[in-house]
């Protein structure tokens, strides 16, 4: 296995279209990084130029210790996992997963010895003598990540492999390749692994680290703990969790030396702990608040903002409750068991902040000015 790291690597394409702006990624050996975004973002692209797939315009993109730009695919050392599976129509199982050995003309005892080990890692030994048609898409995938993993590559590519599978197939793949991925790493032999995905469960779920991309700039790379607990701009915050983050309009001020955010027609202090870690002292803002660190009080509780319940969602273990104030619509989650049945949509309450797990972003740059520092690995250009 080896390290990865992309230096300034751009991507522009013959009609001057800049797909990619120059961005700086490093994998450490053995991680499991995800690339997250909204369609568009150019983390396919990215994923690509890594692949030899695509050329590269700009910067270098470096596995181990070496520039490998100008490597063909097969010379780069990796291994690549389609969305659509790309196995060999014509050939059974067994030879899907010993072609490309068989291309390199090992012994053939050890092709045997690897297709064996493979299969029983992967579960698929029964799998051998049957084409690809005959194959379940679960089956079909875990054949596509067998022919990946024989290879032994230094990196292994992932362009988003479970997209075509069902919602509970997908779960359980998630659990099988993130287990496969801590099985190599606990016997010595780590694998790095790049993971494209449009899909933020399969993101905070399955990786070590997370890269968030926007328009071909990376917007923050970080734990999937630091994504949601200190996004580093308002696009990161309101793109990572579900339901997504309240991002609403608001205005800072100072009352007496202390912070006062108004937000709907409404005034709050900001909560104490978040006070003193303000870079601005007043002017236009954007105010987040993720639905789960709302809390529903009585109309006019003190540090609540108050509005109008506009519609109630019972999700089994949670109830989703959307509330008018001043105009904007405020998400709030509520752990089932706690919830009031007797509360109807028309009804008044308060939604207030729990303690100081707000957010203040700067209404221009949509940087996250609430946190105390910034985070050290966003890259990329601040934007809302």
């Amino acid at each position: 296995m080896a390290e990865l790291h992309l230096k300034g690597v751009e991507k522009t394409y013959g009609n001057g279209f800049k797909a990619v702006h120059g961005i700086d990624l490093h994998v450490k050996e053995g991680e499991f990084m995800v690339l997250v975004g909204p369609s568009g973002c150019a983390k396919s692209t990215t994923l690509r130029m890594i692949a030899g797939l695509e050329t590269v315009t700009g910067g270098e993109i470096v596995i181990g210790d070496r520039v490998v730009n100008d490597l063909v695919p097969g010379k780069r050392g990796i291994a690549m996992v389609f969305q659509n599976y790309a196995l060999y129509p014509h050939m059974k199982v067994h030879r899907n997963l010993s072609f490309g050995l068989r291309l390199k003309r090992e012994p053939k005892a050890q092709i045997e010895a690897k297709t064996a080990g493979v299969s029983t890692i992967l579960e698929i030994g029964e799998l051998l003598d049957r084409l690809p048609k005959q194959l379940s898409g679960g089956q079909a995938q875990r054949v596509a990540l067998g022919r990946a993993l024989i290879k032994q590559p230094e990196v292994f590519l992932f362009d988003e492999p479970l997209s075509n599978l069902d919602a509970k197939l997908r779960a359980s793949m998630r659990v099988r390749i993130t287990d496969l991925h801590k099985r190599l790493k606990d016997e010595g032999s780590p694998a790095t692994v790049i993971y494209v995905t449009h899909d933020q469960v399969e993101a905070m779920t399955m990786g070590d680290r997370i890269c968030v991309m926007k328009d071909g700039h990376i917007m923050q790379v970080a734990t999937p703990e630091e994504l949601y607990e200190r996004p580093a701009n308002a696009f990161v915050g309101g793109f990572i969790g579900m339901p997504e983050m309240n991002l609403v309009d608001a205005v800072l001020t100072r009352e007496n030396g202390l912070p006062v955010l108004t937000a709907g027609g409404q005034s709050v202090a900001v909560p104490q702990g978040l006070d003193d870690r303000l870079e601005v002292a007043n002017g236009p803002a954007t105010l987040g608040i993720r639905p789960q660190h709302l809390e529903v009080v009585p109309e006019g509780a003190a540090g609540a903002f108050t509005g109008e319940v506009r519609n109630l969602e019972f999700m089994g273990h949670e109830v989703n409750l959307f509330a008018d104030i001043g105009g904007a619509i405020f998400t709030c989650v509520v752990p089932s068991h706690l919830f009031d049945k007797g509360l109807k949509r028309g009804d008044r309450v308060g939604l207030r902040p729990k303690g100081h797990r707000i957010h203040v972003f700067d209404k221009t740059t949509g940087g996250n000015v609430s946190l105390a520092r910034p985070t050290p690995e966003f890259q990329g250009r601040r934007t809302a």
